[in-house]
């Protein structure tokens, strides 16, 4: 299903020659009109392994307006799964954009209250799932497993067959941490990582990347680090400087961006190269991760942001 290697897009921009920095977009948001980005990339084994397995249901977990529900649904469709989708919260009728597609690929909305969902990695909360939905194909919350470091390690070695050793730093957004880790562990040592967390309150995804990495065989690798201070409020949330920078961005590039996590990602790198965190001459290759399906949920927050940043441009 994935159209892969994905190009390359060269940003140009004043900022960027200003402080004598290259900046290449990976553009994986093109991979699928539905399973984009990084989605697609951490499925992709994991759909293997199912189908090796002789599995017909797959079950995960996410939020009302999950990028990995919304793409997971999908390629259950595609690809002939039953799917469940454990639901954070509670149902509320309309269900929202993201539910009703998911519903419409047919997959089974599961709803558990916030309290219990904390609980989804428990050994107890899955065996009662199987007691409910008999047997299926566990796939955690955002598909964050060894076979989704896989799919995004590919990444590493789609950018080095294109632009061999003319690259210095690899940025990506930093939601469950498997694809900084299947970069890092992609990518020969010399090669830097930064992960831009998107998630207040994120210290803890170091753990969980030493943890992927050390089950993956890479317990030393420490060409990586992620950036703790550009969640803007946290998961979801917004800022009238973040969709701003956004508006700009897009009008100066015409790239599309999402503010939960791509958007982020690229608001912290441009505030790390106004700061000189680069030195002149290095390239940097930004994943653009997909997800755009989540503006779904954010247009009246957006176009709040944008109304004050008319007022206060008119006063």
């Amino acid at each position: 299903m994935g159209i892969t290697p994905t190009p390359l897009q060269e940003l140009r921009d004043p900022v960027l020659e200003a402080h004598g920095v290259r900046v290449i977009i990976k553009r994986d948001d093109l991979i699928h009109p539905v399973i984009s980005g990084n989605k697609w990339r951490k499925l992709k084994y994991n759909l293997f392994m199912a189908r090796r397995q002789r599995y017909d249901t797959l079950l995960t977990f996410g939020g009302a307006y999950s990028n990995h529900i919304h793409a997971f649904a999908a390629a259950g469709r595609i690809c002939g799964f039953n799917t469940i989708g454990v639901i954070r919260g509670e149902e509320t009728l309309p269900l929202n954009p993201t539910l009703q597609f998911a519903v419409d690929c047919g997959m089974h909305l599961h709803y558990v209250d916030r309290k219990r969902y904390r609980d989804k990695s428990d050994a107890e909360f899955i065996q009662n799932l199987r007691d409910r939905f008999g047997r299926f194909f566990h796939v955690p919350e955002g598909g964050s497993n060894l076979l989704a470091m896989t799919g995004c390690s590919e990444i590493a070695a789609e950018l080095e067959d294109a632009l061999s050793d003319d690259f210095d730093v690899v940025a990506c957004p930093c939601g469950t941490g498997a694809t900084l880790a299947g970069l890092a562990a992609g990518l020969q040592e010399e090669k830097r990582v930064i992960g831009f967390a998107v998630l207040k309150g994120s210290d803890f995804l170091t753990d969980d990347v030493r943890s992927l990495l050390a089950a993956w065989g890479e317990k030393a690798l420490d060409n990586w680090h992620i950036e703790t201070t550009y969640h803007h409020g946290g998961y979801a949330k917004l800022s009238t400087e973040l969709v701003d920078f956004i508006d700009g961005f897009e009008q100066r590039n015409r790239l599309a961006l999402e503010p939960i996590y791509t958007g982020k990602m690229l608001y912290g790198l441009y505030d790390m190269i106004r700061r000189g965190a680069f030195k002149r001459g290095e390239t940097i290759v930004a994943v653009h991760t997909g997800g755009l399906q989540g503006l779904a949920g954010l247009g009246k927050k957006i176009e709040k942001m944008r109304a004050r940043l008319r007022y206060g441009a008119v006063h």
